[in-house]
């Protein structure tokens, strides 16, 4: 396996397009601790973003992993752009001429995509430890290290879409097709979800239950939006006489489902790989 990381290490290296999209990606993680700093002037009342408790724990959890996840266009940009470099430059054949079988080919790729998953993942832990214990109000042990699952629910999340970009790359061989391809189906499923929930079960839950199977929406469902925990947010509503009442948690049929996915990448990415004459 070493060996296999080692080769992709040393395409990754002579990238410039990859560094500078992988160093781009940690460097916005870290601007989350720019949302500290913002203030809102409302006539002579002051508002600090800080002050409304999204770097409390354990709620930070959930806020810098959804924040974070919505960065992962950068990293699956160099997903992408691995796989297709594979067939314009002609590595994967010569890969395969020095002896690589094209399982271990496929495997290489997926060890670097839980690299990457892997890395983001302690990245993530590390940028909200400092900003929880700079800025929580809560900093007792039990308290901090509770709903530790949503960096569980962002390491699946980044794999199975990691997963689906590589599938992708094989499938499409030009990265920018391959996104263009990730875009249109991201499309696909939303037109599906509005015509089930609009048209075919209106009223009803099934729609919602239909597509928590689809790849896209099963990773979307991981982690849910976290801006209406918000204690202010929850307070607003029940003074106009609504309740939030969103399901926040990480479930286990959940990851299940995007691992699933993950399965059904790799193997088809093998299998494609296999028949493919290259």
């Amino acid at each position: 396996m070493l060996r296999l990381l080692e080769i992709e290490y040393n395409k990754l290296r002579y990238s410039r397009s990859a560094r500078i999209l992988i160093i781009t990606y940690f460097i916005l993680i870290t601007f989350i601790a720019l949302i500290a700093s913002i203030e809102f002037n409302i006539g002579e009342i002051e508002f600090r973003v800080a002050d409304q408790g999204i770097f409390n724990f354990p709620y930070i959890w959930h806020f810098n992993s959804y924040i974070a996840a919505i960065l992962k266009l950068f990293l699956a940009i160099v997903i992408v752009s691995m796989m297709s470099n594979e067939y314009s430059n002609r590595t994967i054949k010569q890969n395969l001429i020095d002896g690589l079988s094209k399982k271990e080919f496929i495997l290489s790729k997926f060890l670097t995509v839980l690299v990457f998953s892997g890395i983001s993942t302690l990245f993530l832990f590390i940028v909200t430890m400092i900003l929880g214990l700079s800025f929580s109000d809560f900093n007792e042990l039990s308290i901090i290290f509770s709903d530790l699952e949503y960096l569980l629910a962002y390491f699946v999340k980044l794999t199975g879409f990691f997963a689906f970009c590589m599938f992708l790359g094989i499938l499409v061989k030009r990265s920018a097709f391959a996104l263009g391809f990730l875009v249109v189906w991201a499309i696909f499923e939303g037109i599906v979800h509005a015509i089930m929930e609009f048209k075919l079960f209106k009223g009803t839950d099934l729609a919602s239950s239909i597509m928590q199977f689809f790849p896209l929406e099963s990773m979307s469902n991981l982690i849910v939006e976290p801006f209406s925990r918000l204690n202010a947010v929850q307070a607003a509503a029940t003074q106009i006489g609504s309740e939030l009442n969103k399901d926040y948690g990480i479930h286990w049929y959940q990851l299940l489902i995007v691992i699933a996915w993950i399965a059904i990448f790799v193997y088809l990415s093998l299998m494609l790989l296999k028949k493919r004459d290259l």
